[in-house]
């Protein structure tokens, strides 16, 4: 199973986030969690205003916001 972020709003682009190192899977939802606190800041200044967690194609929890 993997762990992922997908954006949910903002004025993002897909690509760039992956170019940017800004979509990788997990092995477990802790290490995503843990990603999401050190690279939010990095995520809004691409253009992602919501996130969701998912596990595969499981919603675990979101929209979340990324505003402070």
């Amino acid at each position: 199973m993997s762990y992922v972020w997908r954006p949910v709003s903002g004025s993002y682009d897909d690509a760039a986030l992956e170019k940017a190192g800004l979509a990788p899977r997990f092995d477990d939802q802790s290490q995503a969690e843990e990603w999401l606190g050190l690279y939010f800041s990095d995520l809004q200044r691409n253009g992602v205003a919501e996130v969701s967690l998912y596990e595969e194609d499981r919603l675990v929890y979101g929209p979340m916001s990324l505003e402070a």
